[in-house]
């Protein structure tokens, strides 16, 4: 572990190389081969039927930690009330992602992919907001929660409006994503405040295993063409979701962590 003021430079110093590396490379547009996933099978009328009903996953980890988040007995996971309203945005993303997904999916196309990837960044940048509560400081964490999600909201609309100029570029976007997983494992250099600091490395080491799903979708329905590789990644980020769930459920303050 690090000292607190340690972490809050690091945290200032991996900021800063996110952004010169998003400065730096080259412009990227969105491949139009993105929107032709693998698995265009149709069942029930519905297009794409597996990635459309993949989402479903997302919708269940949602509502369920929505639910979990609104009972009587949801004060254990949090030291401090303010602190459920980090994870009340994480679990509002998943649901409406589940939705946004589902819509793209049934007729792929960059105006579509909006919807899919603006919840997406809800989820994102509320997960960060969490680790500074958590590992740095509270009132840093909730200042900050309306600040990340208008990062990341503005990353995906930079981005389709570069497409609707002609001169597409992903880079925004993409430093939004590499940005979380990387303040995600971060949080394990950093004191905790609550037990089960492993499971941030699993929430993170989850999404990179559905990316790389992502990018062998077709690799992998090859092998008997029964799952796609952006089915499995619908899945496995879905299940990320239900470990941020588990992780609530589980955790416990550690010893002589007071509201700060």
């Amino acid at each position: 572990m690090i000292a607190r003021r340690a972490g809050i430079s690091l945290q200032w110093a991996l900021t800063v190389a996110v952004v010169i590396a998003v400065a730096l490379l080259p412009r990227t547009a969105q491949p139009l081969s993105y929107h032709e996933f693998a698995d265009q099978r149709g069942w029930l009328g519905i297009p794409n039927f597996l990635d459309v009903a993949s989402n479903i996953v997302f919708a269940a980890a949602g509502l369920a930690g929505l639910s979990y988040l609104g009972g009587r007995s949801c004060g254990a996971p949090f030291i401090e009330a303010g602190e459920r309203w980090f994870y009340v945005f994480v679990f509002l993303g998943l649901l409406l992602t589940a939705f946004g997904s589902s819509y793209y999916h049934l007729a792929p196309d960059n105006a579509r992919l909006v919807w899919d990837r603006l919840p997406m960044t809800v989820v994102f940048m509320s997960l960060v907001a969490a680790v500074i509560a958590e590992r740095i400081s509270l009132p840093a964490g909730l200042w900050l929660l309306p600040v990340l999600l208008g990062v990341g909201i503005s990353s995906v609309l930079a981005w389709y409006a570069s497409e609707l100029r002609g001169r597409g570029d992903l880079r925004f976007y993409a430093g939004v994503q590499v940005y979380a997983v990387l303040v995600l494992l971060l949080a394990l250099l950093l004191p905790p405040r609550y037990t089960r600091s492993s499971d941030f490395a699993v929430i993170a080491c989850l999404y990179v295993v559905a990316k790389i799903c992502e990018s062998a979708d077709r690799q992998i329905y090859s092998l008997g063409h029964l799952l796609s590789g952006h089915t499995l990644k619908h899945l496995t980020a879905g299940v990320a979701g239900f470990w941020i769930l588990r992780m609530l459920k589980k955790r416990q303050p550690m010893p002589n962590q007071f509201a700060r």
